[in-house]
């Protein structure tokens, strides 16, 4: 029983760890470029993304589709680079533990 005990204290003490990581989710950001950093996209840890920069010397009115290819692949890059940051924080909380449904 007492083994019980302290795994529930030790699950609350993870549980109160995970909510203030949640509530730090959007003071992290990461920043994805694409095309030679011609495109940039910054998102936070809640997988928003704040802004996309383009350099103007990326638009090119005869070919849109390659500069809607590279705001696309930089808004990914930035979103798989934060995703990158939230696992790592994630796990320290977690003590590497892979707990499904987490975030």
């Amino acid at each position: 029983m007492k083994n019980m005990g302290n795994m529930m204290k030790q699950a609350q003490k993870m549980q109160a760890k995970m909510m203030k990581l949640q509530g730090e989710m959007d003071q992290f950001t990461a920043e994805g470029t694409a095309g030679g950093g011609m495109v940039k996209a910054v998102a936070n840890g809640k997988q928003q993304v704040l802004s996309v920069t383009i350099n103007p010397e990326a638009v090119d009115p005869e070919d849109v589709e390659i500069l809607q290819d590279m705001v696309t692949a930089a808004v990914n890059d930035a979103l798989t680079k934060v995703g990158k940051i939230v696992n790592e924080k994630m796990s320290k909380v977690t003590g590497g533990m892979n707990i499904p449904g987490l975030m």
